[in-house]
């Protein structure tokens, strides 16, 4: 009995895994052709709500996000169900210039789904769901807290659904967010039968021959095996020449819509390098006007240094010059000399009073010269010292 129970556990569990490996291939690949033929619509029309290729994407991107999403416990051991939202908003706050805020605060979305669903539409109109889903997987343990095992977020097919959303950039999206259509309980149902194709093999091939070959046989008589063959060769060869065209085609059109998306992303990048260049010269030309600048202010604050140097040495010797005449006038002071005052009075001079006169006259000239010097001097010192303010407010210092 043990070994049964053994057996049939390892069963169950191979069938898990095949199960979900089987589901996540199917997804990714649903997720592939809806994304082709978003581009193939793209092409004739815009795409909107309204848009039955649109509503299959959304359909499939929210069973791809909410694959083995893992529910909220609470205090008392129950679990809450949960929503892509609550992941999305963790894992991509990190993302620059998000738009999970302005989400967050819409007053008409009130739903956590209804938020998911709006924040799907919102960056495809960014044209940044690539950039999105590609920053919520490098937070891997925000994706393991938030996802079981065999998730296709935890899996590397997480990655090629990235690259493969690259794609959608080239397309221009409208869609209005005002609320309706959003809220549901349960995500949307997936439509297979757009992306159902029947190959051709040998089998099909050479069952319709034989179908043609009884239709022929019965309807005319006349008819050969050569005949016969001859239009099943046919039949074959228009068949193959079809799926070849419609191969090409599909080839053909992916190729273009790759060329176009190069085509914007070299035209963003040459705008950018302008916009860069530009920065650039304006930043060279602000640098050289700084330097101009300083050199101009350098050069005037060495011309203010000498200036003042100037000034300095200048007033050192005028004070200098006051000193010198001062001594001098010391030394020819009459109250200085000693033949004025010291003489008695009684004392007679040696020399008679005429010839004493000029003599007496002629010092004071001297003497008064002399102050009148002083005073031009000490007058010229002042004024080189004085500020513009001050020679304004005194006009008595000027020089009569």
């Amino acid at each position: 009995m043990a070994a049964l129970s053994l057996g049939l556990h390892l069963a169950r569990k191979r069938g898990s895994i095949r199960s979900g490996a089987v589901e996540r291939r199917n997804l990714l690949t649903v997720c592939r052709f809806s994304v082709k033929t978003l581009l193939d619509r793209s092409c004739f029309e815009t795409i909107d709500d309204s848009s039955p290729e649109f509503i299959n994407f959304v359909s499939i991107l929210e069973h791809i996000f909410s694959h083995r999403l893992k529910g909220n416990m609470t205090w008392f051991g129950y679990e809450s169900t949960r929503t892509f939202w609550d992941y999305v908003k963790v894992a991509c706050s990190k993302v620059p210039h998000s738009c999970i805020r302005s989400i967050e605060s819409m007053e008409n979305v009130q739903s956590s789904r209804a938020k998911g669903r709006a924040w799907i539409r919102v960056v495809l109109m960014e044209k940044r769901l690539s950039e999105y889903i590609s920053t919520a997987l490098r937070e891997f343990k925000t994706s393991r807290r938030f996802y079981e095992e065999g998730a296709i977020m935890l899996g590397e097919e997480a990655s090629l659904l990235a690259d493969t959303l690259i794609g959608l950039n080239t397309i221009d999206f409208s869609f209005c967010l005002k609320g309706e259509g959003l809220d549901g309980v349960y995500p949307s149902v997936i439509d297979y039968t757009p992306y159902l194709k029947f190959t051709l093999n040998a089998d099909s091939i050479s069952s319709d021959e034989d179908e043609m070959r009884t239709v022929g046989s019965s309807g005319s008589e006349g008819s050969t095996p050569d005949k016969m063959a001859t239009a099943a060769t046919i039949f074959t060869e228009q068949s193959s020449l079809v799926s070849k065209c419609k191969r090409l085609e599909q080839k053909y059109r992916m190729v273009l819509e790759q060329k176009s998306y190069l085509e914007d992303l070299v035209r963003l990048r040459e705008i950018q390098l302008s916009k860069a260049m530009s920065n650039n010269k304006a930043l060279d030309q602000k640098l050289a006007d700084t330097h101009l600048s300083h050199s101009m202010e350098k050069e005037q604050l060495e011309y203010i240094v000498l200036e003042l140097q100037d000034q300095l040495k200048s007033f050192q010797s005028l004070e200098q010059l006051s000193v010198d005449m001062s001594l001098s006038q010391t030394s020819l002071d009459p109250s200085h000399t000693p033949g004025i005052e010291t003489r008695p009075t009684g004392a007679h001079w040696p020399h008679h009073a005429k010839e004493e006169t000029p003599s007496l006259r002629g010092l004071c000239g001297s003497l008064t010269s002399v102050a009148s010097y002083k005073s031009l001097a000490s007058l010229k010192s002042s004024e080189c010292l004085a500020s513009p303010a001050t020679e304004t407010s005194t006009p008595g210092l000027t020089p009569s």
